[in-house]
């Protein structure tokens, strides 16, 4: 049996946890798409382990997977493994050959071509992301069966790195260093490969194999579906698939063998948002990333916007920036369900909305006139959207661990109608309500294995 993990939202709406909650009766954790821009945190046995590409079940002593449709940054990969290491833990991780690698040019290259878009910038991480998914779709791309196989590694360095540094030097005027040095490159991962020798898998039939012997598996899906390349708000997007979809071509495995499985929708009881584009939700506004004119910016709401920033911890973990924050966007949330195919529900953060007299959420929109109950097609069209509010009688703050001790019913009332709500307009199941960021403070219904 298969199990999904999807973000419904704009990312971080708290998938790690939900992987950590529900990996316990996985035996694989398999990546789909992404890279070490996914941040996620898993607390375990009272320790905090904060992780960007290691799979979040590796923690807990599950063998763990990156896909082929991931894009792997050997340097960031066994730093992580190190460090767990170091911790006392031997996690075990296998790697797709098929997998695409970041290079060190890539990550040169996306930062100054992030700041060449200017207002369409997408905010980028700068990690290399969108550079290597661009080499993987133009076919010069180097992937981690290419590091095991050093003659094929040097051919493939001398072919791409050339037009690289033509790219930093002639157009973006930089000076290229080692990043863009065929030799370097070569001895550098070449050593990399050495280490990828025991991990690298061919993925699909891993899968497979380990399916056939009876064990579950679970695919976790980076970022979220509205910032999905074909289905989120383009071109603030990530430069991959984190819908459901994906977990099919991202492993090698059937779109039947996901189908027959559950997709566990993660929704963030409100909206956060780093990075440009419309959000017609929006309470208050942040410099450098709400479009101007966006946002709601009267006092009320920029003192709600706070509120929310920090109950929730809605800033930067290096930067201290404050996140964007917005009430629950339905329409947003509609388009999801769909274009995934949720059975489940794991809703998060409803303990931050506790306090407030009253709760909103976005239940449609109006586009020149017309209402929408789901998301448009084009970003400027969404940019048009005003939304069209529904209101909650909010909840008061209580003893959250005993709540996720006594379970769903101990819930306050008003919390209770809130998510019943949003499970009835996405058609779907409540199967978590976290309210609170360990996994012991997690409300579960249903154990979709």
């Amino acid at each position: 049996m298969t199990v999904t993990i999807v973000g419904s939202q704009l990312g971080d709406e708290g998938k790690g946890g939900v992987v950590d909650l529900y990996g316990e009766d996985a035996d694989v954790v398999a990546r789909y798409q992404g890279g070490d821009n996914a941040g996620h945190t898993v607390v375990h046995d009272g320790e905090e382990y904060k992780l960007s590409l290691v799979p979040s079940g590796a923690v807990r002593g599950k063998v763990g997977v990156l896909g082929n449709g991931c894009v792997v940054n050997p340097e960031t990969l066994f730093a992580e493994l190190d460090t767990l290491h170091e911790r006392g833990l031997d996690p075990d991780v296998r790697v797709a050959e098929r997998a695409h690698v970041i290079m060190p040019y890539h990550r040169v290259l996306d930062g100054v071509e992030e700041e060449a878009k200017e207002d369409l910038a997408a905010g980028t991480t700068g990690r290399g992301i969108g550079p290597t998914y661009e080499d993987k779709a133009g076919r010069r791309g180097i992937r981690v069966g290419d590091l095991l196989d050093p003659e094929v590694l040097r051919e493939r360095l001398a072919y791409v790195v050339p037009q690289k540094r033509a790219l930093a030097e002639e157009v973006y005027g930089l000076d290229a260093g080692e990043a863009f040095d065929v030799d370097a490159l070569f001895e550098t991962y070449r050593a990399y490969g050495e280490r990828l020798s025991g991990m690298a898998v061919n993925c699909g039939e891993f899968l497979a194999e380990r399916m056939g012997d009876g064990e579950r598996v679970m695919f976790e899906g980076a970022q979220g579906t509205a910032i999905d390349i074909d289905h989120g708000i383009y071109p603030y997007v990530t430069s991959s698939n984190p819908t459901a979809g994906a977990a099919a071509v991202g492993t090698g495995v059937g779109p039947t063998v996901i189908g027959r499985g559950e997709v566990v929708g993660v929704v963030k009881a409100y909206l956060s948002r780093v990075g440009t584009g419309p959000l017609p939700t929006e309470l208050g506004a942040v410099e450098g990333q709400t479009p101007e004119g966006g946002g709601d910016t009267s006092g009320e709401a920029e003192e709600l916007a706070t509120y929310i920033r920090d109950e929730g911890g809605e800033y930067g973990t290096v930067t201290g920036r404050p996140r964007r924050v917005g009430w629950l966007d339905v329409p947003m949330l509609r388009h999801a369900a769909r274009a995934n195919g949720f059975t489940g529900l794991a809703v998060n953060h409803v303990d931050v909305l506790a306090g407030l007299d009253t709760v909103r959420v976005g239940h449609a929109y109006d586009l020149d006139g017309e209402e929408l109950l789901t998301m448009p097609p084009t970003t400027e069209q969404w940019g048009r959207c005003e939304a069209v509010y529904r209101e909650f009688d909010g909840w008061p703050e209580v003893d959250w661990a005993a709540v996720a001790s006594e379970g769903y019913d101990a819930l306050p009332e008003n919390a209770r109608t809130y998510l019943e709500y949003v499970s009835d307009e996405l058609d779907a199941d409540l199967y978590a309500v976290g309210v609170g960021p360990g996994r012991e403070q997690t409300v579960v219904l249903e154990t979709p294995f």
